[in-house]
């Protein structure tokens, strides 16, 4: 079975992670990373989890306060806006683009909202001009969450947004397992928002060392023969493949989130960390570029949420169907690992009594989600193939549709 995708790391950087000791650690990492990243703007955390509750807790917004949130993001972003009392008030996307919609933006702004936040999906990266200027003309801090759109050694997010985070876990581009950085313009804020999170305890090195030996051995079975046993051993258990892939790269488990977040990256991450930043080969993103741009050749007649993005590096390849389970389980069969969840994304709720908010394109879009497995790595027949069955499976559910149809007499 073709797996979903491969993870972004090579064996000599999770080799070099396995051999690193706290005790080996150089107390100067952080302050090497932040010369690398953006000098007096960046913040190193455990994760972009970490770095957004902490940012929330710098800001201190009154309770009740809104956010305008872009209404496809990370379940966990909402959970922490949640539990600080804000309210998340979801604008819909232009799903064509992958762009919030400005003209909702300012709809939606209140006397009690005092932000926007914006996620970049599916490694498309909105343009923020006419966001930044409704920003300013209201007063509002801008935050952009590039966890999904990272593509270069210089991407240090919109120069005109106040914060823009940056995730380096398990699934992300030039991954380092874990870890995230922040760029904060504000010096203040910055300031008041690293004291913070200087205040947590450091995460204990040895569960690093735990996550560096299972992400081995998740990229251990990424052949497509090893993946195709483990997809047969999770049957034989009741379970389904896809399940057993998901909960493996959960990033934080369970309902207490925020204690497990509010940690600081231990000595080995942050050592792994800075490899990666200073080694990163932006050739792998050219080449999943290329990937995706072959197989939207090849299946032209597919709705694909983003085909006119002005910028899109495919971190993913999400396809819009009329009946996305049977599609996936179809190119199961053929030995093709689609998913529905190949992230934490979900579908932003709007506030009880604000029914104007909903986010009609976005809920729709997520409803009708299958993801395509290709990687840079993914050969050109294995390609074809995708496009071939992806094409049959689309051909067979519009056949059944049709057959379903009542007989006009």
């Amino acid at each position: 079975m073709l797996p979903r995708g491969r993870i972004d790391i090579g064996w000599s950087d999770l080799v070099f992670a396995l051999g690193l000791r706290s005790s080996e650690a150089d107390s100067n990492i952080e302050q090497r990373i932040e010369r690398i990243w953006s000098p007096g703007q960046t913040l190193v955390t455990l994760s972009v989890r970490t770095g957004f509750d902490a940012l929330l807790q710098a800001l201190a917004l009154p309770r009740g306060s809104e956010i305008l949130v872009s209404a496809i993001t990370i379940r966990d972003i909402v959970r922490i806006i949640d539990a600080h009392g804000l309210v998340p008030i979801p604008i819909d996307l232009d799903m064509e683009t992958l762009t919030v919609k400005c003209d909702l933006i300012e709809r939606n702004i209140t006397p009690r909202t005092k932000a926007i936040l914006v996620a970049h999906i599916f490694g498309s990266c909105m343009p923020l001009d006419g966001i930044a200027s409704l920003a300013r003309k209201h007063n509002l801090l801008l935050i952009e969450d590039c966890a999904q759109s990272f593509s270069s050694q210089d991407d240090r997010g919109f120069v005109g947004a106040d914060v823009s985070m940056f995730s380096f876990g398990p699934i992300k581009t030039n991954t380092a397992l874990a870890g995230a950085v922040l760029t904060i313009r504000d010096p203040e804020l910055l300031a008041c928002t690293r004291r913070i999170v200087a205040a947590y305890p450091v995460q204990d090195a040895a569960l690093f060392r735990k996550r560096v030996i299972k992400y081995m051995g998740i990229k251990g079975i990424s052949n497509p023969t090893l993946y195709g046993l483990m997809a047969l051993g999770s049957q034989a258990v009741g379970k389904t493949h896809d399940d057993v892939v998901s909960h493996a790269l959960r990033g934080f488990p369970g309902p207490d989130l925020l204690s497990r977040i509010r940690m600081q990256p231990s000595a080995p991450l942050l050592a792994l960390l800075e490899r990666r930043l200073t080694t990163f080969d932006a050739r792998q993103v050219e080449r999943r570029i290329d990937r995706a741009r072959r197989l939207d050749a090849l299946i032209p007649n597919v709705d694909q949420p983003g085909k006119m993005s002005s910028h899109h590096t495919y971190w993913v390849f999400p396809i819009r169907v009329s009946d996305p389970d049977t599609l996936m389980h179809d190119l199961w069969s053929k030995g093709f690992d689609a998913t529905r969840g190949a992230s934490s994304l979900a579908v932003v709720e709007p506030p009880i009594g604000r029914p104007e908010t909903e986010p009609t394109e976005a809920r729709q879009t997520m409803g009708r989600l299958l993801y395509l497995p290709i990687s840079p790595l993914i050969r050109k027949r294995d390609l074809e193939c995708l496009a071939l069955a992806v094409n049959e499976g689309l051909g067979a559910l519009t056949s059944s549709s049709r057959s379903r149809l009542p007989i006009q007499m």
